[in-house]
């Protein structure tokens, strides 16, 4: 069985969402002995965004450069990695009301045609299909009480579409929210998400 974890935030040591992305593959680690854990900090390596040179996996151009073959292998390596994984936990802390851009660039490099999705005559067909994804929401505010909240947000919202279109029907969330709104929203905020870690892995078990 293989775990692909991945952080994406940028505040290191302050982040809470690294914090509860480190409690979430502890927890299936001890649950699952023998799991093979890979990680991607994607605050350090992230991909390049998109251009014209690290297009060829999607129009189907061949490389002609060194730069080309290089995104190319970059992209290749990426995808790899999420369709080799059983499980990905995914650390994704609200940033202006969406994912951080490092995390949207790796989007980019494994939402490839022919590899984690094709078009058919009937429509798109998602490929990875067969993964547990947990989503570890973090966000300073409150976003899912309130209709005008879950309007605002593009980040729980936008993941369950992506992962949903590439074939992953079995996502599950871990939120933290409210951490920004003093410390008793975040003790509370905090407990919530430890309780949801080991929710989602009974699902599991």
């Amino acid at each position: 069985m293989q775990l692909l974890h991945i952080d994406s935030a940028i505040t290191g040591d302050m982040s809470v969402s690294r914090d509860l992305t480190a409690r979430t593959v502890q927890a299936w680690v001890a649950a699952h002995p023998g799991l093979n854990v890979d990680y991607l900090d994607l605050a350090q390596d992230a991909p390049s965004h998109l251009s014209a040179v690290s297009m060829g996996f999607r129009t189907g151009q061949s490389a002609t450069t060194e730069a080309e073959r290089a995104e190319n292998a970059i992209s290749e390596k990426l995808v790899s990695q999420f369709l080799a994984a059983d499980v990905v936990v995914i650390g994704a802390p609200l940033y202006n009301f969406s994912i951080p851009s490092q995390l949207k660039a790796w989007i980019d490099r494994v939402a490839q045609a022919g590899r984690t999705f094709r078009y058919t005559a009937a429509g798109p067909e998602g490929l990875a299909k067969g993964k547990t994804v947990i989503v570890v929401s973090t966000r300073g505010g409150v976003y899912s009480t309130s209709e005008g909240g879950r309007a605002m947000e593009h980040q729980e919202s936008l993941l369950q579409t992506v992962m949903g279109f590439m074939g992953v029907t079995d996502v599950r969330f871990v939120r933290a929210e409210g951490i920004a709104m003093g410390p008793d929203a975040k003790a509370a905020a905090l407990a919530q998400a430890e309780q949801a870690i080991h929710s989602q892995l009974a699902l599991t078990a």
